[in-house]
């Protein structure tokens, strides 16, 4: 069958214009398994990049027949190719079904060869973590004829998604949700910048109780400290116990399993916690866990936590090959392109510069070693802790970075603090009065706001 199409596929290419254009971008010379019609789809190539018009048979002959890299036998059968091209009609549904199927077998087929050869190592170029981004590349093959937004045609569909309800994974902080309208939306990089010990983990590890608690399913990974370690912040979170009391001998193992048999019957998700070494682990692993995480346990998160950024690798590059600026910016381009992939929200962190440490009033400046980190962030947010703010219970949020709304709104805000049961807390609302940029949201600003364009026309 395989042979078949590829002749009917070259005959197309020919004679039909409508399905030389949809499926001409995605074909290779490589998918030809015969060299004869690995040579003609190359000269057809050729020749529509050149005229951009369908070529005509005895054109292709002429084309072919200038090329002193063959012999006469080869000319010969692709001369009586094209004198015999398949001008049958076939519906035009099952006929660009088929072409696809052909192109994604034939790109997992030479996927499968090269892995083989790289794991053999006789490819001396790349190592066999590439192996995992080839084969999904490969098994990734489709015939996507979306080409662009045609501003004026597609109107209507543009209306409709403006008014398309977002689907989101909501904080339970209040002001969070006001300055992301309403949660982290899939496919995003959200990064929280903090010194040390301000608490970063405690922010991830509170966004994964809270998840988990709306009945979501939570991935989070761990290249700092043990899963046994971010396991027992979120039990202090969701056990409403403080830290220090999970391993006092009171507090018995029936006392331990009855609450978490109660937190059981409260959500419907699923927490997994995976940890790797140190800078030793990259997106090529994360999609392997998933893999392996769907298969032998049937687990597909709806958000990733991953912690944190920059002590991960990077699959492009070697920690000592580039300048921290490159690398940086390459694993976190990298882990939003896991998030497209999965179509899931990943949350991560990320450290301050020495100047930035004990701040404040943390800038998008103060991100440690990559400025290429924040450029790449859809929503990048500064925790910001004084010893004033330690006595009141409270951590001020600073706005870097918002994709999703106006960073100018809510600039700054305070949240409260649990650093015992690893817990945030909305704080009253007379916390946020002297905060200077709070901001207003309110359906009076919005009106004020259309007030100030009465008379603007358009």
């Amino acid at each position: 069958m395989s042979l078949k199409i590829e002749e009917i596929a070259l005959s197309k290419l020919i004679l039909e214009e409508d399905y030389c254009r949809k499926v001409l971008p995605f074909i290779k010379d490589e998918y030809f398994d015969m060299f004869t019609n690995r040579l003609l789809f190359q000269t057809i190539q050729e020749y529509i990049g050149e005229y951009d018009i369908n070529p005509e048979p005895n054109a292709l002959k002429i084309e072919v027949e200038k090329r002193r890299d063959i012999t006469e036998d080869t000319y010969k059968e692709i001369e009586t190719f094209l004198d015999n091209l398949d001008r049958d009609t076939y519906n035009d549904e099952w006929l660009m079904e088929t072409t696809e199927k052909w192109c994604k077998e034939r790109a997992v087929y030479l996927a499968l060869m090269e892995s083989v050869k790289i794991a053999d190592g006789q490819d001396k170029t790349r190592t066999k973590d590439a192996i995992p981004s080839i084969m999904s590349e490969a098994l990734g093959v489709c015939f996507d004829d979306h080409v662009g937004h045609d501003y004026i045609s597609d109107a209507s569909d543009r209306y409709d998604f403006y008014h398309r309800k977002e689907e989101k994974i909501p904080f339970d902080i209040d002001y969070f949700n006001k300055i992301t309208k309403g949660g982290l939306p899939n496919k995003t990089l959200n990064i929280a910048l903090a010194g040390t010990g301000v608490g970063k983990s405690l922010f991830m590890c509170h966004c994964a109780s809270a998840s988990l608690l709306q009945g979501r399913n939570v991935l989070y990974i761990t290249l700092e400290m043990a899963e046994e370690k971010i396991a027992e912040r979120i039990d202090a979170n969701l056990l409403d116990i403080p830290i220090q009391q999970l391993s006092d001998p009171m507090f018995t193992k029936e006392r331990y399993i009855k609450k978490v048999d109660s937190l059981k019957k409260k959500t419907q998700g699923r927490l997994v916690i995976k940890e790797y070494p140190t800078a030793s682990a990259h997106v090529g692993h994360f999609e392997a866990l998933l893999n392996e995480l769907s298969l032998k346990k049937g687990f597909h998160p709806d958000i990733v936590f991953v912690d944190y950024l920059n002590i991960c690798a990077s699959s492009r590059y070697k920690g000592t090959s580039v300048n921290s600026y490159t690398y940086v910016k390459s694993i976190a381009e990298e882990l939003r392109g896991l998030a497209g992939k999965l179509n899931v929200p990943i949350v991560s962190a990320t450290q301050t510069t020495r100047s930035g440490y004990g701040n404040s009033d943390v800038d998008i400046t103060d991100t440690s070693e990559s400025f290429g980190l924040p450029a790449t962030a859809d929503l990048m947010v500064a925790l910001i802790s004084t010893e004033e703010m330690e006595q009141l219970g409270q951590i001020m949020v600073k706005q870097l970075k918002n994709r999703y709304n106006d960073p100018t709104l809510f600039k700054r805000f305070v949240v409260g603090i649990d650093r015992a049961k690893m817990r945030l807390y909305d704080c009253d609302q007379s916390a946020q009065d002297n905060i200077i940029d709070a901001g207003d949201i309110s359906e009076d600003a919005f009106t004020d706001t259309k007030k100030s364009f009465d008379g603007f026309k358009v």
